[in-house]
């Protein structure tokens, strides 16, 4: 795919996936902007900002300091064409009747208030100019509530229902949204967590990367409110 003088917007840029897809927008001719909540990790993980590569830190709960960020990249690159949603975070805990309202909220903070305060400030664009791909990311697990999991399938879901929303709500302005539900990453992070697991079962970073790259694309109009389940491996 060519995406030769657009600029691509990725939060959780220095985690594996951001990195993934963050590499693959920009070999297909995207301008992007890194974004990241920890600076030192985008460090490590890019070095430095170069021509057509713009690193930025912003806390993504913080509504001024995303559109900070949005305001500092159009001034440098242009309007935003396309935004990849991908941070987030993930905690187990206790039972439902259990679990702290610190937890409830960390989690909705992390996974859903980031899509919506980061969308907040770059939408207007995109509605201004009829144009623009938004691709979020939730996950496989949000399908089925399970022990321990209460707080962080909840904001997952509501992931998919604000990919939903937004879909409806931006099609006729000619914005396409769409998200990926990823079942587990094949990271050094979670092998070190699960060593005993079959990781050949799970899914590269660079699988979804492609799969997001579509829905980052004018082909993917069509499939514009989807929520793509990736549950596999690739071939070979």
């Amino acid at each position: 795919m060519n995406f030769d003088g657009k600029v691509a917007l990725i939060t959780g840029a220095a985690g594996n996936l951001g990195r993934a897809v963050g590499a693959a927008l920009h070999a297909s001719g995207a301008n992007v902007v890194l974004v990241d909540v920890d600076a030192r990790a985008l460090t490590d993980a890019y070095g430095a900002s170069v021509e057509r590569r713009l690193l930025l830190a912003a806390d993504l709960i913080d509504e001024a300091s995303i559109a900070s960020a949005v305001q500092v990249a159009r001034e440098k690159l242009g309007q935003i064409d396309i935004l990849c949603n991908i941070a987030g975070g993930f905690a187990s805990g206790p039972p439902v009747h259990e679990t702290p309202a610190a937890l409830w909220r960390r989690m909705f903070d992390l996974n859903a208030m980031s899509v919506v305060n980061t969308v907040k400030a770059i939408v207007p664009g995109m509605i201004e100019r009829k144009a623009g791909n938004i691709i979020n990311v939730a996950a496989a697990a949000s399908v089925r509530g399970q022990p321990g999991m209460a707080a962080y399938i909840l904001a997952k879901n509501a992931v998919v229902r604000l990919t939903e929303s937004m879909a409806a709500e931006l099609r006729p302005h000619g914005i396409c949204v769409g998200c990926v539900m990823p079942t587990i990453i094949d990271t050094p992070q979670n092998r070190a967590a699960m060593p005993d697991a079959d990781a050949s079962q799970w899914t590269p970073p660079e699988a979804i990367a492609e799969v997001m790259l579509f829905l980052a694309s004018d082909a993917a109009m069509i499939v514009s409110g989807c929520a793509i389940a990736l549950s596999g491996t690739r071939r070979g």
